[in-house]
């Protein structure tokens, strides 16, 4: 995902699930024109996480970790995966076990009375 529009749709418009490391935004979109397409996933990782060193770290850590849950997600999705500052210093197991709590909390299917 590279468009600000699409980061800020699934931001607003989604579904969220928060952890110590990471927030995850999943937005479904259900109109026929997007729905035969691939989902798009796109990643936030401010300054607050660390140098840019950090940063890009936890970012190839996190495209790494999405990747494997990428045939979960439906078809003409979009997920954002934002890094809070305790992604940084976070060892693989635990940004990983975050990233796949969140992940499952938003697939599960929504309770009556909850968006």
């Amino acid at each position: 995902m590279r468009r600000r529009e699409d980061f800020t749709l699934a931001v607003r418009r989604g579904r969220r699930a928060g952890r110590p490391t990471v927030v995850v935004h999943l937005l479904r979109r259900d109109d026929a024109a997007q729905a035969d397409h691939a989902p798009l996933v796109g990643f936030i990782v401010a300054r607050t996480v660390g140098s840019a060193v950090v940063r890009n770290r936890v970012r190839r850590r996190l495209r790494h970790l999405v990747r494997a849950h990428l045939d979960r997600l439906p078809q003409g999705s979009l997920l954002v995966v934002r890094a809070n500052p305790r992604a940084g210093t976070a060892r693989h197991g635990e940004l990983a076990a975050d990233l796949e709590s969140a992940l499952d909390r938003l697939l599960r299917p929504a309770s009556k009375g909850r968006r």
